[in-house]
């Protein structure tokens, strides 16, 4: 039984086309990093785009179930019933407390890593529409799959297990890379291949937990 879901989730995963999505748009960032000669400033501020994106659409995620389990989801001190009104509000928590994480993340690469004259507006910008469109993707790709019955408080637990790996890795990397563009590239593709991980792990997170609930609902 278990190599068999094994078997199963192995399959997920060879047709998980936002999972090449997100590959290619890695190894897009690093290869144009290396044409256009940036520096950890820029990447942290692409990254950091990617994870406003990421944000983005779990709030479209929430939104958008039909139904959603709350085992073990505590707000204000108790145990929250599935109910529009949960769901509601758990997106609106969901917004202010990211939304919040992200201004102070920002104002910190602001202040640390400052932008510099001749900083590449353009080409970051790219690179965040291009992060923007994969995540797009991954949610329309997934939607089916993540939106049976997942657990809601985990969906406000996923985004920060996924970005906050992938830009401890750019943060404590970074002084380590310096100017050395070999470094800066292995560095850069250790943060792909955290986002990959991530990326997979969440998912079959999110459809074990679906799983579940459904096997308890009449």
């Amino acid at each position: 039984m278990q190599n068999s879901g094994a078997i199963q989730r192995a399959g997920l995963l060879y047709s998980d086309r936002s999972l090449t999505f997100l590959l290619l748009t890695n190894l897009a960032t690093v290869v144009g990093a290396v044409l256009q000669g940036w520096n950890i400033t820029e990447l942290l501020w692409i990254y950091w785009g990617q994870s406003v994106v990421i944000g983005y659409y779990n709030v479209y995620r929430i939104v958008d179930l039909d139904r959603i389990a709350t085992d073990g989801f505590i707000s204000n001190i108790r145990l929250e019933e599935p109910s529009c009104e949960t769901q509601r509000c758990t997106a609106v928590c969901f917004a202010l407390h990211y939304g919040l994480f992200h201004l102070v993340y920002g104002v910190f690469l602001l202040t640390t890593f400052r932008i510099h004259p001749g900083f590449p507006v353009a080409g970051v910008l790219l690179c965040i529409l291009a992060f923007w469109f994969t995540h797009r993707f991954s949610y329309r790709f997934n939607r089916e799959r993540d939106r049976a019955v997942p657990n809601i408080g985990s969906l406000m637990f996923f985004p920060y297990v996924r970005i906050i790996p992938m830009n401890l890795v750019i943060l404590l990397g970074a002084p380590i890379a310096g100017d050395n563009t070999t470094a800066l590239v292995l560095l850069l593709l250790l943060k792909t291949a955290v986002d990959i991980a991530v990326h997979v792990i969440e998912h079959v997170m999110a459809s074990t937990d679906a799983r579940r609930a459904s096997a308890r609902l009449p």
